[in-house]
């Protein structure tokens, strides 16, 4: 499997708060990285030392299999947008790109045209970014990050802040840019139902931590549809269930099992267990949210 970005331990500590602590991270070619964590979980940090826009306190990464001082000629093959676009806003959506572009060196015909069109913005060349909306800024800050074609894109929060037709236009964007040209891209966010509609991978951060590393299958996998089983004396219902050629299946708690598996035989399971005398507190179907995945994973609402 081909890693286009890899961190070990990397760690970013100020005095004796760790923002990021001990991240390993891994990111194949062509993923939409979804970075899920509330605000203030380090997911700018951790992007701003994979940008090369802050030394780790600790650890390391990989970067096209380069690490060390071998990564640093590959940072120009990253495109990134951190916080808030840095744009010129008494400056048109074209003559701020081409700031960029003469900056970059870029001599490519057409480029700033091009970055335009990607975005959606080919038709607001023109206009003073003074008079955009915050999901055109967005877009602007977008085609910023794609100049001189880098093959991975950091996108921080990209649709904090944006209202639902910005959002939808953001992730079409972004979209379209994994789809139709192969970049790769760390998308950061605290809205986990949205980030749910593009990603293939995600990383959840919590306090620093990275929790988990999943698959989109994987993730739909945790959060899809199951029976909720409770009882009194779940190590006697395991032994029912397993009778009954049913395998797939969790205890949560001493109380509480659940089955991934059957789930129309609810009467059939119930029958099962009540003729060995098994009690049953509860029996119910339940598709857990993928809001309401992440909330149970950090510890509740209160961390949002």
């Amino acid at each position: 499997m081909e890693y286009l970005l890899t961190t070990e331990s990397l760690t970013k500590q100020y005095g004796r708060h760790k923002a990021v602590n001990h991240v390993n991270l891994y990111v194949r070619q062509g993923d939409i990285y979804g970075l899920i964590g509330r605000n203030g979980a380090g997911k700018t940090t951790l992007l701003k030392m994979l940008s090369g826009l802050s030394a780790p306190t600790s650890g390391s990464f990989t970067l096209f299999g380069a690490s060390g001082r071998k990564a640093a000629p590959y940072m120009s093959r990253i495109g990134t947008l951190i916080e808030a676009p840095g744009v010129y806003p008494n400056l048109s959506a074209y003559e701020n790109l081409k700031l960029k572009v003469l900056a970059l060196g870029v001599r490519k015909k057409g480029e700033i045209e091009d970055l335009l069109q990607i975005v959606g913005l080919e038709d607001a060349g023109g206009k003073k970014v003074k008079h955009f909306s915050v999901g055109m800024k967005q877009r602007l800050g977008i085609a910023l990050a794609l100049v001189g074609s880098p093959d991975l894109v950091i996108l921080d929060e990209p649709i904090n802040g944006l209202d639902p037709q910005g959002i939808a236009e953001v992730r079409e964007t972004l979209s379209k840019l994994n789809r139709e040209r192969g970049i790769t891209l760390i998308v950061s966010s605290h809205i986990l139902e949205e980030l749910s509609k593009i990603a293939t991978r995600y990383g959840i951060l919590h306090d620093g931590v990275l929790l988990q590393e999943l698959d989109r299958e994987e993730l739909l996998a945790k959060c899809g549809e199951r029976m909720e089983l409770k009882t009194d004396n779940a190590r006697e219902a395991c032994v029912l269930l397993e009778n009954m050629g049913i395998t797939n299946f969790k205890v949560v708690d001493k109380d509480t099992i659940h089955i991934f598996e059957r789930l129309q035989d609810g009467g059939e399971i119930a029958a099962c267990l009540a003729n060995h005398h098994v009690k049953i507190l509860g029996l119910t179907v339940q598709n857990e949210a993928l809001e309401d995945y992440y909330l149970n994973l950090t510890g509740g609402a209160k961390h949002v």
